[in-house]
Formats: structure tokens, C-alpha cells, sequence
């Protein structure tokens, strides 16, 4: 990242609300566990160094849902804790760009370099992703700073989901990369 042409870069956290660690305490199959250690020490590191951090939240406009404004499962978990003056959209949609006004924020700031970690990495983090190598973006995708579950439902284990996603987001949207790899680069 360091000595690009490129303009800003944003550290984007998709996600990573009190639900996610609910399925982690309910025991729930995943990858990357510990998604939220890495999270705050990328936060920290951007931080210190002036780079954008940028928090994105799902919201659920059924009363019954997990991530209800109101519910216990729509807070933020520590990792994802905005800071004073620090950008948070809340969407409805899986890709954090359909339902927000994000795009017109980050170029409104001159970013165009986007650090995207969180969760659920076969849903949310994947079509955020995918919407900004569209809209014109560079990507960059720690995997050790994404979250990703299983789907029994579907017969898929949170591996095969992790190996899959990162497979197709490394081969055509984003540049895969681990976080200290990251924070040696800012």
C-alpha cells in the first residue's frame, strides 16, 4: 500500500455486532475466531496513522430479528466501536454500497484504496467486496480479519464457505493478504 499512485485508504468494518460473537459463544462453526483481535489491532494501526476508519452495521427492520435496532444483537462488539468524527452507516442490505450512501462518502473524502474486514464473509463481506472492485475501488481483504460461519442447512462447513469466497474475491476483486501484512504497509 505504501508508494502507490492511488489516493486514501479506509479501514471499512462490516458488521461485526453482538450477534456475531453470539453465534461464536453459542459455539456456532467458524472461521477466524479471533476476526475481532485482528479487527481493533488493524483499527488501532489506521488510527495512529491517519488513515479513515469507516463502520458499517446491518440493521433488520423485523422486530424479531437478531439485528433490530433495538436488540441486543445490533450493538457493536469492541473491534468495531466508532471513535469521535468516525463514519458508521447502517444497511439493510447485504452489500454495505446498496443501501447507504458510502460510495459518495468514501470519494467525497478521496479514498479510493478500501481495507474491508468483518463479517459474515460468505454474505455481506463477499458482496462489499465484490461492490467496490465494481464501483471502481482497490481492495484490500486481510482473510485473518474476516468472520465467516457455517451453513449447516446447506451441508457447508465454515471452511469450505472461507476457501471458496477467498478463492473467487482474491482471483478477481481484491488483494488478499493477512493483517500484520497490512499494518506493516501503512
Amino acid at each position: 500500500m505504501k508508494g502507490t499512485a492511488m489516493g486514501k485508504t479506509a479501514l471499512l468494518i462490516i458488521d461485526m455486532q453482538s450477534e456475531m460473537q453470539a453465534r461464536l459463544d453459542a459455539g456456532r462453526a467458524a472461521v477466524n475466531r479471533e476476526a475481532g483481535a485482528a479487527i481493533a489491532a488493524l483499527a488501532g494501526a489506521c488510527r495512529a496513522k491517519g488513515v479513515a476508519v469507516v463502520h458499517v452495521r446491518h440493521h433488520d427492520a423485523g422486530p424479531a430479528s437478531p439485528l433490530h435496532p433495538d436488540a441486543p444483537g445490533a450493538q457493536p462488539m469492541p473491534c468495531d466501536a466508532a471513535l469521535p468524527g468516525e463514519a458508521v452507516f447502517l444497511k439493510s442490505t447485504s452489500s454495505a454500497f446498496a443501501s447507504t450512501d458510502l460510495a459518495a462518502h468514501l470519494r467525497g473524502q478521496g479514498i479510493d484504496r478500501l481495507i474491508i474486514t468483518g463479517a459474515v464473509l460468505g454474505f455481506c463481506v463477499t458482496s462489499t467486496v465484490r461492490a467496490a472492485a465494481d464501483l471502481g475501488f482497490a481492495v484490500i481483504l486481510p482473510r485473518d480479519a474476516c468472520l465467516g460461519f457455517d451453513l449447516p442447512g446447506m451441508g457447508l462447513s465454515a471452511e469450505e464457505i472461507a476457501r471458496v469466497s477467498f478463492g473467487l474475491l482474491g482471483a478477481d476483486f481484491a488483494t488478499l493478504t493477512t493483517t500484520p501484512e497490512v499494518i506493516a504497509s501503512l
